[in-house]
């Protein structure tokens, strides 16, 4: 508190309080004292103090630690690690301008060296230096820095380094970038990019020999550093490339040189130049494009459609909308063609993926071009005779038109030209199932990622969701995936339309329909509930769903009615979500108490025809009230616990899909106690069935539940119990040491069984808690006692597990023991 109410005073005493801290701190070792010296080192050179004559000194004091070298001995109740050491010197050196002369020359000394974390820690630091420094501070010491940079990446033996050394390369470059340069000044960045393109340019006319990738990753890395650096660095390569691309024959050349562009203009993506300024590739448009396209002609066009994707990207990331982009309209087209040509006939998944991620990038920025060109071609073929072609081969050309529809639809005005073809594959009898489910999963994915607007939520309710609808009741029961609703300020009109079609049969806002009207579709025999689920569940609370009263009412009549296994099951779902966004208070407590009556009559009479259905819409309900913690679901809990349906628990427990503790911490809570052995047994069974990993995470959260197990009458719960707790107990959580006394009396009561395989389960239990002997020092006596009866016991399997558990004790607490 000193220095901090008294720092006047301290800036005061000068250099002499620098001089006095470099003394204090002089040949410190503790790891606790190294980072508070660091951290006040960081103070003083950050809070303006005079560093003076002394600036070598603090350097040295500080620099004599780099890189770190410090492992932290086991079992540390400090919990300082080595990055913390690391980055706090860190922050020290890089500091202050002032310790440049001094550590650039460590940082390339420590390059050399043959420890790879001191390579890592030196690249690093190098990295940070980048945005603290100036060229002033760097330019004596470029050619250095540059040597052992390109040694790291051309002779580099882990990608780790190699890339901290490429990161390194790219702040370097950015420091220099950010220089004024005067006439009578030298021009730094001019200098650090000629060793660059000196060392590595020359390698890119060599596509057949190694260093072509190290020497354009160098290039690639200055190049991404700023926008200066990428003029200088694209005009010096982009003409050698593009030249040797057009010179080549050898197909493997002409990929590599694709390639290296391709990250050349990648490298360039982020390096945005002013309003009025040109492209930094503008001037190579042409050329680049036609090698594009013709790469588009050859077989394996992945690798060109990965660069068309990344020039596209760069198109919609880079530029302004009052700049014009690299592809003019004439680019787009013919890009689109190619697009097109193979998405109707390359049959190579890895093409086809790449064909359909360009699209959805040009799509983007060009969608008018998608619309006139691509969308009709599509829609043509996927509608066209099979007659010239292969049934298979057809199949997988619609399915990809299927998938580029929906990649292309990010904007409303695609969607309005890609929706209706979707909509008609689902409306076309030649198309089969999986193809109908591949349309609605783009629907859904339509939906999902299109932006959220008030043009696009138009189009939804007026079009999309009345079609999917009237298809749905053409062609019921088919079943259509549920989860393309689409949730906009029109969500309450469509919600309204779906619950007056299914209450009232009002067809009217369906389209091209021929429903006779008052169509009945909450009836014994309706298979659609799922479409009136998926409108009125996915609404946010915010919207009320009209008609609700009498919904619910349909809705539990047809639960606990129907025999049809989706029917009834979805009616209970669907009311048991209406129930969870009801408001609290007199009217929902109401209508669950009405409800559980129904229920429990059909529960409580086991000749019932539809006890399976009423049980499953209790099941539901309980889940929505537990979801939000209502007081009556300890009601719904007595009669899921009753007697009558003990043996349907497993099954609750399966619908519910809870958290397992919370699961059984509430029925065990209103459980009464003749029947929490079931429960037990069910909790034992399922934590058993669960990998050896999960368990122990799962366990400690249960461990009341476990000790409880231990002593239940049935045998296969203690034995699963004691299966599941065996592992847990090499590496105990601190919930289960403090309640080690509670563990010991009822695993040492289990050394009686009469079954010798928790006899044996106990006694390994018991070796296991010998792992950690000063928790469990007090129990030795007694547990030596009752493992010595053990060593007595008729069965062979037993003694040996015994003797080596007592043996195991014997140590604890012994000289030479643990």
């Amino acid at each position: 508190m000193a220095a901090l109410t008294r720092e006047t005073q301290l800036k005061g005493l000068g250099a002499d309080f620098v001089f006095g801290f470099v003394q204090s701190m002089d040949g410190e070792r503790d790891p606790r004292n190294l980072l508070l010296a660091f951290q006040i080192a960081n103070n003083i050179i950050l809070g303006g103090y005079s560093l003076g004559k002394f600036t070598e000194e603090l350097f040295e004091v500080t620099s004599c630690y780099f890189p770190i070298d410090f492992t932290p001995p086991p079992n540390d109740p400090h919990g300082i690690t080595k990055e913390e050491l690391i980055l706090a010197l860190r922050t020290v050196l890089t500091g202050t301008p002032s310790f440049a002369e001094f550590l650039l020359p460590l940082i390339i000394e420590k390059m050399d060296s043959d420890i790879q974390s001191a390579k890592l820690d030196s690249l690093q630091t190098l990295a940070a230096c980048g945005s603290k420094y100036d060229h002033r501070d760097l330019a004596e010491f470029l050619q250095g820095l540059w040597t052992s940079l390109r040694r790291e990446v051309f002779q580099t033996s882990s990608e780790k380094i190699e890339s901290a050394a490429l990161t390194a390369l790219t702040a370097l470059t950015s420091c220099l970038s950010r220089s004024v340069v005067n006439s009578d000044s030298e021009d730094t960045l001019i200098t650090l990019l000629d060793l660059v393109l000196t060392d590595c340019k020359h390698h890119l006319c060599e596509p057949d020999l190694k260093l072509v990738w190290p020497s354009a990753k160098l290039l690639q890395a200055a190049c991404s550093a700023s926008n200066r650096a990428s003029h200088i660095i694209t005009a010096a390569v982009m003409p050698s490339l593009i030249e040797q691309y057009n010179s080549r024959t050898q197909c493997s050349h002409r990929r590599t040189l694709l390639e290296v562009v391709q990250r050349f203009i990648k490298s360039v993506k982020t390096n945005t130049s002013s309003d009025t300024d040109e492209s930094v590739l503008s001037a190579y448009r042409a050329a680049l494009c036609s090698m594009v396209f013709s790469a588009l002609s050859e077989s394996n066009s992945s690798r060109t459609l990965s660069y068309l994707t990344i020039w596209a990207d760069q198109e919609s990331e880079m530029f302004p909308s009052c700049c014009s982009g690299l592809l003019l309209d004439s680019d787009v087209g013919l890009a689109v063609d190619h697009l097109t040509r193979l998405l109707l006939t390359e049959e190579d998944e890895s093409v086809s993926s790449a064909v359909v991620e360009c699209a959805g990038a040009l799509a983007e920025l060009h969608p008018a071009a998608l619309i006139t060109k691509l969308i009709p071609k599509l829609k043509e073929e996927m509608f066209s005779g099979e007659e010239n072609s292969e049934m298979n081969s057809h199949h997988a050309m619609r399915q990809r038109c299927l998938s580029a529809l929906a990649a292309v639809s990010l904007q409303p005005s695609v969607v309005f030209e890609s929706t209706p073809v979707l909509l008609q594959v689902l409306n076309g009898a030649r198309f089969s199932v999986d193809e109908v489910v591949l349309a609605c999963r783009s629907l859904q994915r339509i939906a999902e990622q299109v932006q959220d607007t008030e043009e696009t939520g138009r189009c939804f309710h007026d079009n999309i969701i009345p079609r999917l609808l009237s298809l749905a009741l053409q062609a019921a029961p088919m079943w259509f995936p549920v989860g393309w609703f689409h949730v906009s300020r029109l969500a309450g009109q469509t919600a309204a339309r779906a619950v007056s079609l299914f209450l009232d049969g009002d067809v009217s806002f369906l389209p091209d329909n021929s429903f006779p009207s008052h169509i009945q579709l909450l009836t014994v025999r309706s298979q659609l509930v799922c479409l009136l689920m998926a409108c009125v569940c996915s609404l946010p609370r915010s919207v009320e769903v009209p008609q609700m009263e009498r919904l619910l009412f349909q809705l539990e009549e047809l639960s606990c009615s129907c025999s049809h296994l989706l029917s009834y099951t979805s009616a209970a779902k669907c009311f048991a979500g209406l129930i969870n966004k009801r408001p609290l208070g007199n009217s929902l407590d109401d209508l669950i108490q009405t409800t559980m009556k129904r229920v429990c009559s059909e529960l409580g009479c086991t000749s019932s025809p539809v006890r399976i259905q009423a049980f499953t819409l209790m099941t539901w309900v309980a889940k929505a009230l537990l979801l939000r913690y209502h007081p009556l679901f300890s009601l719904l809990t007595d009669k899921v616990t009753s007697p009558l349906l003990s043996d349907l628990l497993f099954c609750v427990y399966l619908l519910f899909g809870l958290n397992k503790n919370t699961f059984f911490m509430l029925v065990l809570t209103f459980a009464p106690p003749q029947k929490k052995s079931n429960y037990l047994k069910a909790l034992s069974n399922i934590v058993n069935e669960l990998p050896k990993q999960v368990q122990v995470s799962e366990l400690p959260a249960l461990l009341s539940l476990i000790l409880e197990a231990l002593t239940c009458p049935d045998q296969s719960v203690q034995l699963s119990t004691l299966s599941c707790l065996e592992p847990v107990l090499m590496n105990p959580p601190q919930v289960l040491i403090q309640q080690l006394e509670a563990l010991v009396s009822r695993l040492l009561a289990l050394l009686c069984s009469p079954a010798m395989k928790i006899r044996i389960a106990s006694v390994r239990c018991i070796h296991a808690l010998s792992q950690f002997p000063t928790q469990v020092l007090p129990f030795r006596a007694r547990v030596l006692r009752a493992l010595a009866q053990a060593l007595d016991d008729k069965k062979r399997l037993v003694r040996r597990e015994a003797v080596h558990a007592r043996g195991a004790w014997f140590l604890l607490g012994s000289p030479g023991g643990r």
